[in-house]
């Protein structure tokens, strides 16, 4: 039986967040080229962020070292206003690697505690079954899980929340970057957020 594991990283929520990215939990350490969320250079999350608002896909990255740029990734997240952390706190992996198929949730991460900190967010955004199956079980009884393209809305803790489903960053996910970064563009408009 493989050890649990608890989240690496510290929830990151700037004050002014209006939209919660959760993933499902990172990969393990030998896979990351930073101390961040989605830390292995072949996930697609940060071009797709590039692609998105700055027409560049190899805006967050640093090529020439096959790294990412962490703190231009903060700093864009910070001015934007969006959060993350993952659906997933303890979690145990049944086959030692990153897929979700194979990913035990014991302790999801505690929802109501990160919205405490967010009071302006009003949008939930989840990257993947796995993430939004997790989400669900935090929500009211009635909650419509969102499927890819089709948000549903929530009320929870006394605020109306927006929940969205997008397709998964992760290079298993047989859709190119741009076809993602189209599904991401459209709910990022929706948020407000461009």
């Amino acid at each position: 039986m493989s050890d649990i594991e608890t989240h690496p990283f510290l929830p990151f929520l700037p004050p002014n967040a209006e939209l919660l990215m959760l993933g499902s939990f990172p990969p393990p350490p030998t896979r990351w080229k930073m101390d961040f969320y989605y830390p292995n250079f072949n996930n697609d999350m940060w071009r797709i962020f590039g692609l998105i608002f700055f027409d560049n896909k190899d805006y967050f990255l640093d090529l020439p070292n096959k790294k990412f740029q962490e703190a231009l990734i903060r700093e864009f997240l910070t001015e934007t206003g969006i959060a993350i952390f993952d659906s997933g706190y303890q979690i145990r992996r049944l086959k030692g690697n990153a897929s979700d198929k194979f990913l035990e949730i014991i302790v999801p991460a505690n929802l109501q505690e990160l919205l405490k900190k967010i009071p302006k967010c009003n949008h939930i955004m989840t990257t993947g079954d796995k993430a939004t199956d997790t989400l669900m079980l935090s929500m009211p009884e009635g909650t419509l899980k969102p499927s890819i393209g089709q948000p549903t809305q929530a009320h929870f803790l006394g605020r109306d929340f927006y929940l969205y489903r997008m397709p998964s960053s992760s290079r298993a996910y047989p859709l190119s970057v741009e076809k993602k970064a189209e599904s991401y563009r459209r709910m990022f408009e929706h948020v407000g957020l461009i």
